[in-house]
Formats: structure tokens, sequence, C-alpha cells
């Protein structure tokens, strides 16, 4: 018997439409009975439902859309759009850490370096993955394989996948925040062109510490925090069931990220997300880093630098005030 697909709570309407349209079908083979009128409207009804819903999505939806466990992982866009990818392993200092992979590969013909969060598929991946959550020999992993690419003069495509950094006892033993923090400034100042992609979760540090690059783009169902919706609802509301406010308060979308100006473009995904046709999405990919990497790469090392300086200098809003005199 073919498992159930997964569905998410919002989409069970479609469920059962889809569920009545195949009944309608099954009927029409089995009793020869023309119902052709019948599954028309249930298809309408279908079309109609689909836009309603994907067209009006919360925050909080697309944050469920961006943990969909069929949705594509880095190492799928990886097959689909990069050539002969090489993986590489291991920080040189502990461990390999394999939520956190990375190598060199080839983007129409062009070489590049590829750094990307990878959650698994089935339980046993999963936790070899450690849910996409990197130690940091992930991280120092990830800082080996750019300063490669900059010795080598290859762009740096990041791939950002994770709820966040792992927090555990011997990840905290082995510095995990000194980790993300000496990516960040070295990435900064890498002076090779530096692209990274939301691609699912972007979840505070752990995004961050393969995030501080030239631009910054998000696939428009993926979602871009500094804590997680839930984490932020425990500490605000005391309530995890709080979730929902919480995302539309922090305004975790691509959406409201492009308007702030924290990415560049928002990469468009099939109705439904990027689980729904994952080559379609790859196709979208593909064509944004394309132009991305082409403007990128017509700069030099300086302007580079530059840019990647003024962008982060001016990203946020702030006012400020001097006390008054009593």
């Amino acid at each position: 018997m073919k498992p159930p697909a997964y569905v998410l709570e919002f989409e069970k309407p479609l469920r059962d439409l889809s569920k009545q349209l195949d009944e309608l079908r099954q009927r029409s083979i089995e009793t020869n009975e023309d119902l052709n009128k019948e599954i028309f409207a249930v298809e309408k009804r279908i079309k109609q439902a689909q836009g309603e819903i994907f067209s009006n999505l919360t925050p909080w939806q697309r944050v469920q859309i961006a943990r969909h466990p069929k949705r594509p992982y880095a190492l799928d866009y990886v097959e689909l759009i990069f050539e002969k990818f090489q993986e590489l392993h291991g920080d040189r200092q502990f461990n390999d850490d394999r939520a956190l992979v990375g190598g060199p590969a080839f983007f129409e013909g062009r070489s590049v370096m590829i750094v990307a969060h990878q959650k698994g598929r089935d339980t046993k991946d999963k936790i070899a993955r450690n849910f996409g959550m990197p130690q940091p020999e992930g991280y120092r992993k990830a800082l080996r394989l750019m300063r490669m690419a900059e010795k080598f003069g290859l762009p740096v495509v990041t791939l950002i996948d994770t709820p966040g950094a792992f927090p555990g006892i011997g990840s905290e033993e082995r510095h995990v925040s000194e980790a993300i923090a000496v990516n960040l400034r070295e990435m900064a100042m890498l002076r090779t062109p530096t692209i990274s992609v939301v691609v699912g979760e972007g979840g505070s540090g752990g995004a961050l510490g393969i995030g501080v690059t030239d631009r910054v783009l998000m696939f428009e169902n993926s979602y871009y925090s500094v804590i997680s919706p839930e984490g932020c609802a425990a500490i605000l509301w005391k309530d995890g069931a709080e979730a929902p406010s919480a995302a539309a308060a922090m305004k975790v979308s691509a959406e409201h990220l492009h308007k702030f100006g924290v990415v560049e473009e928002i990469v468009p995904e099939p109705e439904g997300g990027a689980h729904n046709d994952p080559a379609a999405a790859a196709a979208s990919l593909k064509s944004a880093l394309h132009r991305h990497l082409d403007a990128l790469c017509a700069l030099s090392p300086e302007a580079l630098f530059e840019g990647r300086h003024n962008r982060y200098r001016h990203l946020g809003v702030y006012e400020e005030a001097s006390a008054s005199k009593s």
C-alpha cells in the first residue's frame, strides 16, 4: 500500500478535493459512467482553492513549507544545477561534520566552490547529518574551503538550510560561537565573489556562519531569522503555540526581507513549494545564479570588498539621539 503524501495543515482542503477527484475518476472507469461534468467541476474547485491558498500564504505557512520533508535539499540542487561536484571532507582539526558539505564544482563551465548545509531524508541519514545543524568543525571546514576558493580565484556559492548551529555540550566545548564569529569576520574579507542562497530554513547564527556574502538570495517559501518562531514565542509569549504570531512579528519571509534590503532577490518556486517540482525550482535558481555570478565576477577584488563592506554597513534602520540636558 502506498503511504499517504505528507500534507500540511493548510493544504488539507486540497487533499480532500484531490481524493474526491480520484474517486470520481475511478468510478467513471469501473462503471463506464460519464462523469466528465462532475470531474471538471472538482478540477475547477481544486484550481480555485490552490490560487486562494498559495497566493495568500502567511509567514508561518511559509515556514512550514520551508520545513517540508520532501523539499529539495542542498545536494539535490547541486545535482540538478552543477557538474562534477567533488565533496571535500574535514576541518583538519577535529572531525568531518556531515551537516555541512562542500567542494569544487562547475557551473555552466565556470569553476566554483560550493558550501552548504545538508539535512537527511530517513532517520539514519537525519542522525548522520545531525538534522542539518552543524557543529564547530563544520564551520571550520566551511572556512577552509572558502579560503581555498580565494587562493584559486573561485567564486563561492553557499546554500543555507539549517534550523541553527548545534547547541549541544560537545559543540559548545569546541567553541561553536567562536567558529561562527571567525567565519563572519573572514567571509567579510574574502577577495573572491560570494553568493548565498537560503533554500529552506535560515536559522540564526547557524545560517550566518556561511551567509556573509556579496549577494543573498532567498527562495520565496524559505525563511531567514535570528531565532526560530517557536523559540521567539517561548521567550515572548511563554508559549510555543504562538509561533504563527512570532513568525508574523519577526517578518521572516522573503517578501519582507527583500523589502528591507536583507536579500537581493527572491527566487520563485512552483505553486505549492519547491517539493512539487524540484527541477523547476532548480531552473529558477540556476537563472538567478547565472545573473549574479556574471555581475560579481566582472568586479575586481577591491570593488568586491568595498561593495560588501557598504552592504553590511547599511543594513537595518536606526536612530541616534543625544540625551536631553536637564
